[in-house]
């Protein structure tokens, strides 16, 4: 069964490597990109749930790590 056009969204990823869901068809904003996942929205926050295992911004990562 197709999903409703309404109900279709990419995964998109910020230059801080945190994860969004974005309508499919709309224009991207700045700063995010496609991550290559789409679908309904529940399984598009789904995947997120799976691949996100670190919340945290990528700069505060890297400060933490190079603080170390």
């Amino acid at each position: 069964m197709q999903a409703a056009a309404d109900d279709h969204f990419l995964v998109v990823l910020n230059e801080e490597l945190q994860y969004s869901i974005w309508p499919y068809g709309r224009d991207i904003p700045l700063g995010w990109r496609a991550e290559g996942f789409q679908g309904p929205r529940a399984d598009c926050l789904s995947h997120i749930e799976r691949v996100w295992v670190d919340m945290r911004p990528l700069s505060v990562r890297q400060h933490v790590t190079a603080t170390r």
